[in-house]
């Protein structure tokens, strides 16, 4: 069993800043700023950065029409699985409709990243090696989900194009995860679990700070901060869980409300409940991960 932290350090390992790329000044705006700039003995921007608009303003004072950034990781959603049925289309018994590639594409978006979704929904692991070998030309990083039935069908598919490791996770919710490098690149690739909500706090955990070390960013992790708990918090003692929360900023005291498990979709953070603790009370100071304090 590895912990979090473990477990994100062997994946960031993985997920190197992309080579830096000398860029005209409105394809870096967005981008990060490779190196520092400097004019003569003097810098003018820092390296590390992410490129705005006042950043494109000063390199064009200095008579500057490119700039050495990191560039956007291009990263593909792949949803395996012939349990799966695409949102729109008839849903079959014991099938569930496809979320998770939708979710994680805009969440990789969302982090800044160029994100690809497939929307092939492949059900053999033939099938699915081949749509990934199709993908590696204009993928830095592939995430991959699978439907409840066809968890051994991917890792049958990228044990056949890289070295893969499947791990457990010491948190709750947890699932299954592994990852590797693949094909004759080594592409990094990850997979997520099958659960919606579970998927997105692994790719709050894991995936975005690797998309951020791509990237080139200083801050790569999403900011803990105290805040008190607006209801009482219950669950059976376990592995340390990430419960999704809306934390209140606005007032002078931060506040965090959670949600239920089953309408998580506004929510900007997660309660953090240490490994054997079994329940917070109202009022009590809790730790909470910001996911809108995104710094750059």
């Amino acid at each position: 069993m590895e912990n979090v932290k473990s477990y994100l350090k062997q994946l960031l390992l993985l997920a190197q800043p992309l080579a830096p790329l000398d860029l005209p000044l409105l394809d870096a705006h967005g981008a990060t700023l490779a190196s520092d700039i400097e004019v003569g003995t003097r810098r003018v921007l820092t390296g590390g950065s992410r490129i705005r608009s006042t950043h494109i303003g000063i390199a064009a004072s200095v008579g500057l029409d490119h700039l050495p950034t990191h560039p956007h990781p291009r990263v593909v959603v792949i949803s395996a699985g012939g349990d799966l049925t695409e949102p729109g289309e008839q849903l079959e018994t014991a099938h569930f409709y496809e979320v998770n590639s939708w979710l994680l594409t805009t969440s990789v978006r969302e982090a800044g990243a160029i994100g690809y979704r497939v929307h092939t929904i492949p059900t053999t692991s033939a099938q699915l090696r081949l749509l990934i070998e199709d993908q590696l030309v204009r993928a830095d990083l592939i995430v991959i989900t699978s439907g409840p039935e066809s968890e051994e069908m991917t890792q049958a598919a990228l044990t056949e194009l890289g070295i893969i490791s499947k791990i457990q996770i010491e948190m709750n919710p947890s699932g299954s995860h592994s990852f590797g490098l693949i094909g004759p690149d080594k592409t990094p690739v990850i997979t997520l679990p099958t659960d919606p909500m579970t998927s997105f706090i692994s790719f709050e955990l894991f995936v975005r700070p690797m998309i951020r070390q791509m990237f080139g960013r200083k801050n790569i992790l999403h900011p803990i901060l105290n805040a008190k708990l607006i209801d009482a918090v219950n669950f059976e003692a376990g592995a340390q869980r990430y419960l999704p929360a809306v934390i209140d900023l606005t007032q002078s005291e931060k506040t965090v409300k959670a949600l239920d498990l089953e309408n998580w979709a506004d929510a900007n953070s997660f309660i953090i409940i240490p490994a054997g603790v079994n329940n917070l009370a109202v009022g009590e100071l809790a730790s909470v991960m910001n996911l809108e304090l995104r710094a750059d």
